[in-house]
């Protein structure tokens, strides 16, 4: 006897009778016993059961078309390829990627349920996730975006915020286990030790990124309009390192971009390497090729700073030799011209007049000598009586007194100006947090999050602390009877 071949598509549970052997043509017939009737919603009903216990989570790709939005926020639309087309529903409150994506003609990778909608009869696949087929969708929804943002204005220079000069505390919105963290961090330490970042940590890749990269900036900004004025945030820094287009995605959703342009802190955007641009760079206040550069520029003012009092110091000491040698230069040209008209050399010349008229008197007549010689007698009893020496003594000391004085000043000058710099370097170096540290204060933060506690009312019960000394850290736990008021 033959054996009879089974088919896929014989449904024994559905129809009464359905799958039985045939009965020897030499036996006698008998009658076929009737058929179950079934009702339309019950074999519907059965259809579907079949359908979801059978295709469970099943992800098919294909061309959009039929798309249809309805005001409720719901979407339908049909998937279709060459040979066929399936229709898809996305409900409103499921949450999933490029939902602002789905467009006539776009190629969707879909992931979701295989269902029937009982009132028509028609199997349908209810949406649970949405990825672009292919790079060539990704570019032409990075482009739809761009060309949408842009258009709102939220890419216009008018938008854009200077940054702080001097910062003293950043937010920085990343992955805690990204390198951009290393990276952003060992510029920060080697160009700004003294700055504080406040990070707030967040996926950068993958599902649902994009919605954690915006609660981390809310989140920062919240923290930020909790502070008292001047004690809050200067910038926030969004940034991780490179990737392929896929991977950066999340920078591309529409979602951080209105983050970001509703930001009330200034904000910087490093995303991958110097040839990357996404949606966040075009948005921020200001873009940074690198997550590395945007470390260089958050700390270009402390750098500038700390360069510009070596040059002030230098300068004052070029200053002061200058001034010195300018001095001792003034001193030589004075005891110089105090020396040409010094009184030995008027004597001199007036010992060299008397001479030239004591010879022209010994050739006089006698009684001309006499009287001669008595007017010379008078003359050098004025001189005796106005001899010079005194007032050569007299100059002497007031020149020694100047220079002394000049000496004086110069070095109590020099001193002032040396004192200076150091109470300036000392200055500096107290105001380091290692040394507010070793004065006795310390630094207080949430063991989990990082968050820095600073005010009783943020302690919880059962609150896992870390506290930062000046010669390490440690953690603590709070007890229920400690939080007083």
């Amino acid at each position: 006897m033959p054996t009879k071949q089974t088919s896929q598509w014989e449904f024994d549970g559905l129809f009464e009778g359905a799958g039985t052997a045939e009965k020897e043509p030499d036996q006698p017939c008998e009658a076929p016993p009737s058929p179950k009737v079934w009702t339309v919603e019950a074999l519907t009903r059965q259809i579907r059961q079949l359908l979801e216990s059978r295709f469970r989570t099943v992800r098919v790709s294909g061309e959009v078309s039929n798309l249809r939005w309805q005001s409720s926020g719901h979407c339908y639309f049909s998937l279709k390829d060459a040979g066929a087309q399936l229709s898809c529903v996305l409900f409103r409150g499921e949450k999933v990627s490029f939902r602002d994506q789905i467009a006539q003609g776009v190629r969707l990778i879909l992931s979701g349920d295989v269902s029937v909608y009982m009132p028509r009869g028609q199997y349908q696949m209810i949406v649970r996730g949405i990825e672009l087929d292919g790079i060539g969708s990704l570019q032409m929804a990075f482009e739809r975006l761009k060309a949408k943002l842009q258009e709102e204005g939220l890419f216009d220079a008018s938008r854009k915020r200077a940054l702080c000069r001097y910062p003293e505390t950043i937010g920085l919105v990343t992955s805690v286990s990204g390198a951009a963290l290393r990276d952003v961090m060992h510029v920060l330490r080697r160009r700004h030790p003294g700055l504080k970042v406040l990070l707030a940590d967040c996926r950068v890749q993958g599902q649902g990124a994009s919605s954690d990269i915006a609660r981390s900036i809310d989140r920062l900004n919240r923290w930020h309009a909790s502070q008292p004025s001047g004690k809050g945030l200067d910038m926030i820094l969004l940034t991780r390192g490179g990737g392929s287009l896929e991977d950066l995605w999340a920078f591309n959703e529409e979602g951080v971009a209105r983050a970001i342009a509703s930001s009330t802190i200034p904000m910087i955007s490093a995303i991958g390497h110097e040839i990357d641009f996404t949606i966040s760079d075009f948005v921020a206040d200001v873009r940074a090729a690198t997550p590395s550069a945007a470390a260089e520029m958050i700390s270009e003012g402390a750098v500038s700073a700390r360069q510009r009092m070596l040059d002030l110091g230098q300068r004052m000491r070029v200053w002061l030799e200058s001034a010195h040698d300018q001095a001792g230069e003034r001193l030589y040209q004075l005891a110089r011209r105090l020396d040409q008209r010094h009184p030995r050399r008027v004597l001199e010349s007036h010992w060299q007049q008397l001479d030239e008229w004591q010879t022209d008197l010994s050739l006089s007549v006698t009684h001309a000598l006499e009287r001669r010689h008595e007017r010379v007698l008078a003359m050098a009893n004025m001189l005796r009586a106005l001899h010079p020496v005194k007032r050569v003594q007299t100059r002497e000391q007031q020149l020694q007194h100047v220079s002394t004085q000049w000496q004086r000043w110069i070095r109590q000058h020099c001193f002032q100006l040396d004192e200076r710099l150091k109470n300036l370097g000392n200055s500096l170096h107290l105001l380091g947090p290692r040394e507010t540290l070793a004065r006795g204060y310390s630094i207080t933060t949430d063991a989990e999050t990082g968050q820095v506690l600073s005010r009783l009312d943020q302690l919880k019960k059962g609150m896992t602390l870390s506290t930062m000394l000046s010669d390490g850290s440690f953690e603590s736990t709070t007890n229920p009877g400690d939080l007083g008021p």
